[in-house]
């Protein structure tokens, strides 16, 4: 990791880019090889202890958390510190960050809008005659962040500093859309007294904020509980870990020395070491033979999903992003052309730990077609990472 910080720094990127960058590049590789070992341990001769091993279930003994999958605990526990992190880069970004400027912002906005919806659309084309996998829709929309920096950090000097940092930015905010569309879409009824209790905490932990109280142990174990009151109110649990983050102060003055900042900075290697390898092997300890997942991947849904990630998320990426700038909303940064912006757009339909998050939830009461949407998730991001980074090492020659 440090080699990657160095070679970046070298080439004159800001420090509180450089640190996001280097992490998230080293954490994509070790997701490649989990996500290896993963599905080749599911498709072997351990296959069956290996599934089985996932599907074990576990009782919380906490009222009102019922026995669920070691999956599934990863899934709606673990990954909320994922978004914890992901709320606090956000917040970053948006104070002090790449995301600070208006004006440096509105590209990788606006790209960022086109990349969500014509993958959308392009799934609903494909699948209009078949309402029960609308809600599949919100697959295609999401990047991996950590992937698409992995690959973009083995361009090296072939593609512009500042493509690099479009693309971060560009799939921060995908990340902050992708959460917006699962508080929206995919909850399961809300619970409106169990919400209520939830914004209830919310509301305490931002008058602390407001108050100047800066400790950790105040916000944590608040955010523990906002965790449980979210998981009972029917809305994703995950969505607290963003709640926690944007209540957690973080000081533009003073910014290293700030709660957000330390908690960040504690948060990133575990996040990028244990919890998001931990969340690849659950998610594709995939069985190909199993419910006949072969002999579908040219149904409807795959095929939307992969038409969205490997063709409507360029699409979309390229074409508002061709908007902003004819219409001066934007412009495209230095030393950045419009291939470039195809590049980057390519390297966006690499789905992977937020479709497969996104896929579990779409169906979460038919494993046949999460396991189905898992495949797609994989094949596409794969195709979508091997084109954008033969489209821009040749592209960066030019």
């Amino acid at each position: 990791m440090k080699r990657v910080i160095n070679k970046v720094k070298n080439q004159g990127l800001t420090s509180l880019f450089l640190e996001f960058y280097g992490k998230l590049a080293s954490g994509g590789a070790l997701l490649m090889l989990c996500t290896i070992v993963s599905m080749v341990l599911a498709n072997s001769c351990m296959a069956k202890n290996w599934l089985d091993f996932w599907n074990t279930q576990l009782n919380s003994h906490l009222p009102g958390l019922h026995t669920q999958s070691i999956t599934h605990w990863i899934n709606d526990g673990l990954m909320t510190i994922f978004f914890l992190l992901v709320g606090l880069e956000i917040e970053r970004e948006l104070l002090t960050g790449e995301l600070s400027d208006r004006r440096t912002a509105m590209l990788p906005v606006i790209a960022a809008v086109g990349g969500m919806l014509i993958p959308a659309l392009v799934f609903f084309i494909i699948n209009g005659n078949h309402p029960e996998l609308w809600r599949g829709a919100g697959i295609p929309t999401a990047t991996d962040i950590a992937f698409a920096m992995a690959i973009m950090s083995a361009l090296g000097s072939r593609v512009p500093n500042s493509l690099k940092i479009f693309l971060t930015a560009l799939a921060i905010i995908d990340d902050l859309g992708a959460i917006l569309v699962i508080a929206i879409f995919y909850g399961q009824g809300v619970q409106w007294l169990w919400l209520s209790a939830s914004l209830g905490v919310f509301g305490f932990l931002l008058i602390c904020k407001r108050s100047s109280i800066k400790t950790l142990w105040l916000y944590l174990p608040a955010g523990l509980l906002l965790w449980y009151f979210m998981m009972q109110s029917g809305i994703h649990a995950t969505i607290s870990g963003v709640l926690l983050a944007f209540a957690i102060p973080f000081g533009r003055k003073d910014e290293d020395k700030s709660p957000s900042s330390y908690l960040m900075d504690k948060l990133h290697e575990p996040v990028a070491w244990f919890i998001l390898p931990v969340f690849a092997l659950a998610n594709t300890a995939i069985s190909l033979h199993a419910g006949g997942i072969l002999e579908t991947l040219t149904d409807t849904l795959p095929l939307g999903i992969a038409a969205g990630l490997v063709l409507g998320k360029p699409l979309g990426i390229y074409l508002l992003s061709v908007f902003a700038v004819r219409t001066k909303i934007a412009q495209l940064p230095s030393g950045v052309n419009g291939k470039h912006i195809w590049g980057a757009g390519l390297l966006g339909g690499i789905g992977f730990t937020m479709a497969i998050f996104v896929g579990n939830l779409a169906f979460t009461n038919n494993p046949e077609l999460v396991e189905l949407s898992k495949v797609a998730v994989l094949g596409s991001s794969t195709l979508a990472a091997v084109a954008g980074y033969a489209f821009l090492r040749v592209a960066g020659k030019e």
